[in-house]
């Protein structure tokens, strides 16, 4: 097995340096995804219509202040994920095009309708 030649300590305490600015840098790229909050009461959405900026990625907070389980699902938006009741799921989307996003509470489609605008 080969070794690697041994680096001089200034070598060390640069990369660490590179590697901590980059470390520190990553959440900061993290907060600039737009976020938007969508609370399920009454098996409904609230609100129905959400506006998100296009070719961006999305941070969607679903809060289910309902006593039972709903799964969000948007089959254009490639996106299903079960919200428990009284809970909070976090739903990545996106990059969205341009143009309207139907979604549904599949438990209570009937009533649990919406639709994302992505503008």
């Amino acid at each position: 097995m080969q070794t690697l030649p041994a680096l001089p300590r200034r070598y060390h305490r640069s990369l660490a340096t590179v590697a901590l600015t980059g470390l520190l840098l990553l959440p900061a790229a993290r907060a600039a995804d737009p976020e938007v909050t969508l609370v399920i009461r009454g098996h409904k959405f609230e609100p129905t219509e959400l506006k998100v900026p296009a070719n961006q990625r999305i941070k969607l907070i679903v809060h289910n202040q309902d006593t039972t389980p709903e799964e969000f699902e948007s089959k254009r938006m490639k996106s299903e994920k079960v919200v428990p009741a009284g809970a909070k799921v976090t739903i990545w989307l996106g990059p969205l095009k341009p143009g309207r996003y139907e979604f549904v509470g599949e438990y209570h489609e009937a009533s649990a309708k919406g639709v994302v605008i992505a503008e």
